[in-house]
């Protein structure tokens, strides 16, 4: 019975990733029990008011669980949380016309979510939940929704769109798709970015490997990673936070990594402002490029012999 309540929320949307065992199966059990449910789905009823002492004693005796009646808060903050917010079970208690004496006071299911629990594990289930979901935006997604908004937004030259995760970290790298890679790698496509939630967000395989770039699996993989066909020149561009300037180790070590590589490899580090740099600067490494993104229409070249000449014309 508890595996098919779980289902049962999965299949209206409350969100189950990340959830453990245990957190899983006590909000099954307060769904049994406030269904009244506790042979076959049939038995669910609507009007069956409970109180957290009521579903206690219900998880105490159906599923032999030894709760005690003062964790009853538990429950209520618990258990219920996410079945309420999603209206799956209604609190009488929010009734202000309510009488407190009434002993209809308590935890019931709601009458739509009452009949089509009424029919899981017949032919009609899966007709019934489409019906019971239109309309209605699942939990699950609008928790989801909300999340979004403290997403980082990236726009890709080619209209793509990639979600990062919050974090200045990632504000720094959304500049450097933006702003750095339209003015100084014109016409460049991304080839690889990460993220802290997900390493891969973004990554083009083939390209890497006919390219001869290293293992993507690789753990040293720079932040970001943009090839410009026309040059033949591939960007290998470090966002700087808390950590990861391009040092002279960095850079013996990328340059080994890339050695098989066929394109001409640059390196840059970025970091968000003129503060951060300067936090840096005695580590940059020679033949690398610095980029500070509240100063996006200049460069710090760190390869001063690449334009000397140019400079004494």
């Amino acid at each position: 019975m508890l595996d098919e309540a779980i289902d049962i929320l999965k299949a209206v949307g409350i969100p189950t990733m990340g959830k453990t065992e245990r957190t899983l199966e006590r909000m099954a059990m307060a769904f049994l029990a406030v269904a009244g449910v506790s042979e076959c789905w049939e038995q669910a009823i609507d009007n069956h008011f409970l109180k957290t002492r009521d579903i206690i004693d219900f998880n105490n005796k159906y599923f032999e669980e030894h709760l005690s009646r003062g964790s009853y808060d538990d429950i209520r903050r618990k258990d219920l949380k996410l079945l309420m917010l999603a209206h799956l079970i209604l609190n009488s208690a929010d009734n202000p016309h309510a009488a407190t004496n009434d002993p209809r006071r308590g935890y019931s299911l709601a009458t739509d979510f009452m009949l089509l629990i009424r029919t899981y594990g017949t032919d009609n289930w899966n007709i019934s939940l489409k019906n019971y979901l239109i309309n209605k935006v699942p939990l699950e997604e609008q928790l989801s929704r909300k999340r979004n908004i403290n997403k980082v937004i990236v726009n890709l030259s080619n209209g793509q769109i990639l979600e990062l995760s919050a974090g200045e970290h990632n504000l720094l790298q959304k500049q450097i798709i933006e702003e750095f890679l339209p003015r100084y790698g014109k016409g460049s496509s991304l080839l690889y970015v990460g993220d802290t939630a997900k390493k891969f967000l973004h990554f083009d395989e083939p390209q890497l490997k006919a390219l001869q770039f290293f293992e993507l699996s690789h753990e040293k993989l720079p932040d970001i990673i943009a090839y410009n066909s026309m040059n033949k020149w591939i960007y290998l561009i470090e966002a700087v936070h808390s950590h990861g300037a391009i040092n002279e180790v960095r850079l013996l070590e990328l340059q080994e990594l890339t050695k098989n590589c066929i394109a001409t490899i640059i390196y840059i580090t970025a970091f968000l402002n003129r503060i951060e740099f300067k936090k840096w600067v005695g580590e940059i490494a020679w033949e690398t490029e610095v980029w500070i993104a509240d100063n996006p229409d200049h460069l710090i070249h760190f390869n001063g012999h690449k334009f000397l000449g140019a400079c004494l014309k």
